[in-house]
This record gives C-alpha cells, sequence and structure tokens, in this order.
C-alpha cells in the first residue's frame, strides 16, 4: 500500500509501484513522449520496472523522489518528481513528462501546483527550479505558463546521445508561489514524504 500520496482536485501524486509498469509502457512507448530526454522509448515491460526499481533506491537514499501522475478517472497521465536537492541552499528541480493524450490538458497546471505544495510546503524548499530544451517551445511554454521565470540558457548542459545540448534554465521562489495562484490549489496530503526528504 502507498504511504504517501499528495491529492489535488482531478489528480493524484504517488510513488510508482511495479503494477504501474504496464501503463508506464504504453505512454512512454511514444517517441514523441521521449524526445527530448536522454531515455526511451520504452519498448518492453522491462524498462519501466527497471526504472521503478530505481525510483525507490533514489528516494530511500534522498537523491530523487519521482511521483506517478495519477488521473482519477483516466489512470496513470505520467511522471512528475523533485531531483537535484540541496538541504543547504534549500532547492530542487522539477521535472514532468506527460502521456500526449495529456498534453493541453490541464493536468500538468495542476501537478505543479501539487508539486509546488510539496517542494515548498512540505519539503521547505526556497527555490524550485526546472530546465527545457531551447527547441522543445512547448516544453518551455508550460513552464512560464505555471509562474516559473526563465532566467538564462546553459551551454553544452545535457548530454543526449553523443551531443551536447544547451538548456533553458527556469526559476520560482517560495514568496513567488505565495503570491501565485497555483498556491491556492487545495491539495490533501497522505501520509508523510520518504524520511530521507525530511530537512532540518
Amino acid at each position: 500500500m502507498t504511504s504517501f500520496a499528495l491529492h489535488g482536485p482531478t489528480l493524484t501524486l504517488r510513488e510508482p509501484e511495479p503494477a504501474d509498469a504496464p501503463a508506464l509502457l504504453a505512454l512512454a512507448s511514444d517517441p514523441e513522449v521521449t524526445r527530448w530526454f536522454s531515455w526511451g522509448p520504452y519498448t518492453e515491460v522491462e524498462q519501466p520496472l527497471g526504472y521503478i526499481e530505481r525510483c525507490a533506491a533514489r528516494s530511500a537514499r534522498g537523491e530523487q523522489l519521482d511521483l506517478l501522475i495519477v488521473h482519477r478517472e483516466r489512470g496513470p497521465v505520467g511522471i512528475t518528481g523533485l531531483s537535484e536537492v540541496s538541504e543547504r541552499d534549500r532547492r530542487c528541480v522539477v521535472g514532468t513528462w506527460l502521456g500526449r493524450d495529456f498534453w493541453g490538458t490541464g493536468v500538468n497546471r495542476e501537478s505543479k501546483a501539487i508539486v509546488m505544495r510539496l517542494a515548498f510546503e512540505l519539503l521547505g524548499m526556497h527555490r524550485l527550479g526546472s530546465y527545457s530544451n531551447p527547441r522543445n517551445e512547448r516544453s518551455t511554454r508550460a513552464l512560464l505558463g505555471v509562474g516559473l521565470r526563465h532566467e538564462g540558457v546553459l551551454r553544452d548542459y545535457h548530454r543526449h546521445g553523443g551531443r551536447w545540448l544547451d538548456v533553458n534554465v527556469f526559476g520560482l521562489l517560495r514568496d513567488e508561489w505565495l503570491a501565485g495562484p497555483l498556491a491556492d490549489v487545495p491539495v490533501r496530503v497522505e501520509g508523510a514524504p520518504p524520511a530521507a526528504f525530511a530537512l532540518a
């Protein structure tokens, strides 16, 4: 049974489990979904199973907290999560991918509102960052649309296959989140975040 979950108006975010592997395979077998990532597309169920196993290990070490996005009527729709966690600097980075059927549906906005509540309220973060490929205009618009600010371009920051790619860098501070509309999205917390993410 999942011990930690975040419930928004239409979405639940929880840690992925082995039983979720077939749904993740279906979502991430689309090359357009994984086009901008250094992994995928998935071609067999062992790939999402391996990912889910790595999620549990990274969560236990406090390195990365990935959460399955579940639409309460339509089932799993993608993954979001926090990485690059710095306890000293109270900052982390959010990354998200969604199945193509859920692009432009409002799922990204609600899932980001839930993750912002997790980062700023539950984990005590001061800054939430994110990245996009400068050529990925859809992702860039989505990040700007949920209130993150474009702060510049990091040159040759991401290795994709044999290529080095630039990335856009975005940031949102806790006070900016509090003053924005996504702080008003209701979120119900079930359980507690993994112990490794409980900052002093």
